[in-house]
Order: structure tokens, then C-alpha cells, then sequence
């Protein structure tokens, strides 16, 4: 297999589980050094365990816990990245949380706390990255924000979720505009519906995973490893023409919507 980030730096938010995890087992196959954060709670920590036993006692690996709704979690990531591997050429913003609930009476503190995490979150962490990108020489890198297919459609259970990942894509598409003078591309990534801890419960219903599976075209639902091959392709020179752009990976969810 060809390397496409052979000799790369990435850090991935939120990378202990699910799709950051698929995405950094990925950038390491193909050849990168990874820092990845991670909650600081004792079920992080056994999945940061899990993660480092699959991608092998030689992989260019660090851990950070940390809280990502707070704006210091993000330079704390970034600097341990440039102090264990000198740069930072990727950096995939993508630890988010997402609980179903009843838009009449949801609770304020529900509301903050997904906010805070989704969309705050990712705005400082993503700020922290470019200003890496930005002062090391020489300048440049690739952000990729995960969004998801949310952006683009409504939700009933999820009135404050579906906004954080439209802020997600918004912020891309604005950081590109930003950013472009210092040859760092920004893109977004809309996963559709992907077998995550975050709807699993949800998913677990039969008769809702064989309703979701009738609407996807290609049908069947998402694995986290259906986005890593795109997140390499955004932080490989594959992509170096592309940013400001959103790349939906939902196996055809969203044009078969009716």
C-alpha cells in the first residue's frame, strides 16, 4: 500500500473511539505521526489503551486528555503534537457528543453542553491548529472539520445537535476564506448514518436499522472506516487544490431523501 502521509504530523480530536479513532488508525497506516485527545475519564483511557494495542508498540503515537469544550484543550493538543514531532500538517477536528432528546423540554444545560462541545469546541481547537499552521515554516496544512449529513437536513431529536454541525461546515467554509493566504485548506466531512457509541442505542431498534437501510442507496449503514479514506484523501496532496469544500460519505442518504 501506498503512504499518502509518510513523514505527515496530524492531530484528532475526540480520536479514542469511533470515527476519530478509524481516522487515526488510518493516518498511521499511511505513514503519519498522530496526537490524539481523548476525555479525561477512565472509559477514555481504556479505549486510548484499545487504540494503541491496534496501531502497534512502533506506531508514532501521543495521547492528550482533555476536555474539549475548554480553549485551552486544543493548544494543549497542538503543543504536545509540535513538541513530540516538530510540526503540524493535519489537524481533524472531530470529538462532538449528540444525545436524542425532546425539543419542548429540553433542559438549558443540555443545550449549553452540546454547544460548548460540538461547535465551541472545535472553533478554539481548529484556531489552535491554524495558528500552528500559520507561524511554522514552512507554512500550511490541512484542517478537516467533521460535520455531518445533519448539516444539510433537519432532525427532530436532535433541534441542538443539527446546528452545531452546520456551524461545523460554516466554520470550514470560513477558515478557508481565512486561512488560504497561508496555504492551510480547510473542508468539512459529512458522514451520514454511521454504527457509532453515539447512536448505537438508538440503531439497536431492528425495525429503525432496517428503515434507515431502505433509505440508504447503497444499502447498508455507515462503519467508522468508511471515513477514514476520505480524511486521508483531505490531508494528503491529493487534495492540495481542494478547500472550502463539504464531502458527504453516506452512501447516497442524502440525494435519495424524499
Amino acid at each position: 500500500m501506498a503512504k499518502l502521509l509518510e513523514g505527515k504530523v496530524a492531530a484528532i480530536t475526540g480520536a479514542v473511539s469511533g470515527i476519530g479513532k478509524a481516522i487515526a488508525l488510518d493516518y498511521i497506516r499511511h505513514g503519519a505521526s498522530v496526537a490524539v485527545n481523548h476525555f479525561p475519564d477512565e472509559k477514555s483511557a481504556s479505549q486510548l489503551q484499545e487504540l494503541q494495542k491496534e496501531a502497534g508498540e512502533g506506531a508514532n503515537l501521543v495521547a492528550v486528555a482533555g476536555d474539549i469544550s475548554k480553549p485551552e484543550t486544543g493548544q494543549e493538543l497542538v503543543k504536545a503534537a509540535v513538541e513530540k514531532f516538530g510540526r503540524l500538517d493535519i489537524f481533524v477536528s472531530n470529538a462532538g457528543v449528540c444525545q436524542f432528546a425532546d425539543f419542548l423540554t429540553m433542559s438549558p444545560d443540555l443545550v449549553n453542553f452540546t454547544i460548548s462541545t460540538n461547535l465551541n469546541g472545535a472553533f478554539f481547537a481548529v484556531q489552535a491548529a491554524a495558528q500552528q499552521m500559520a507561524k511554522q515554516e514552512p507554512s500550511g496544512g490541512s484542517i478537516i472539520g467533521i460535520s455531518s449529513i445533519s448539516a444539510l437536513v433537519g432532525g427532530a431529536g436532535q433541534t441542538h445537535y443539527t446546528p452545531t454541525k452546520a456551524g461545523i461546515l460554516s466554520l470550514m467554509q470560513s477558515t478557508a476564506c481565512a486561512l488560504g493566504q497561508y496555504g492551510i485548506r480547510c473542508n468539512a466531512l459529512l458522514p451520514g448514518t454511521i454504527r457509532t457509541q453515539l447512536n448505537d442505542e438508538d440503531l439497536a431498534d431492528p425495525d429503525k436499522k432496517k428503515y434507515m437501510e431502505g433509505r440508504i442507496p447503497l444499502g447498508r449503514l455507515g462503519k467508522t472506516q468508511d471515513l477514514a479514506g476520505p480524511a486521508v484523501f483531505l490531508a494528503s496532496d491529493m487534495s492540495e487544490y481542494v478547500t472550502g469544500a463539504q464531502l458527504l460519505v453516506d452512501g447516497g442518504l442524502f440525494v435519495n431523501l424524499q
